[in-house]
């Protein structure tokens, strides 16, 4: 049986699994997307619920990302190498949106506006959930966060 401590760092996964799969599904919803305020630049482009630009490739990737979130919830290390895996990744999401030719990912989706701050706000809390709280799980308790 795991402590409640190590259920935290699992139901991170769970959450941000929950979360991307959702607005990844919600980007192919035309009610749940609305055009761009000029001419379209590809296909399926628009912002879900008004809010994140994204494309159909954007929300493939985020379905593909929800489920391995969802995936990961199933144990401790899963959710300890998802914690990780996208905290790293979309920390450099979030600053490949700050500049002028990686807002777009070089035109493959993107990764600017309101997606910048999703981004930060959910890597910050993927690392702390990835890299802080399993060494203090080790440190404090004495289980080992690296159990399956």
């Amino acid at each position: 049986m795991q402590s409640s401590e190590a259920m935290t760092i699992r139901y991170c996964s769970l959450g941000l699994g929950i979360l991307f799969l959702l607005l990844g599904i919600a980007g192919f919803i035309p009610n749940l997307t609305t055009g761009p305020l000029s001419a379209f630049p590809g296909p399926g482009y628009g912002y879900v619920l008004g809010l994140f630009p994204t494309n159909y490739f954007h929300n493939a990737i985020g379905i593909l990302v929800g489920l391995w979130g969802i995936a990961g919830f199933t144990s401790l290390g899963g959710a300890i190498a998802f914690n990780q895996a996208f905290a790293i990744i979309y920390a450099i999401q979030a600053i490949f949106g700050l500049f002028p030719f990686t807002k777009t990912l070089f035109g493959i989706m993107p990764l600017f506006g309101n997606n910048i701050w999703l981004s930060l706000l959910t890597a910050a809390i993927a690392y702390y959930f990835g890299f802080v709280k399993p060494g203090l799980l080790t440190k404090e308790t004495g289980f080992s966060a690296n159990l399956r």
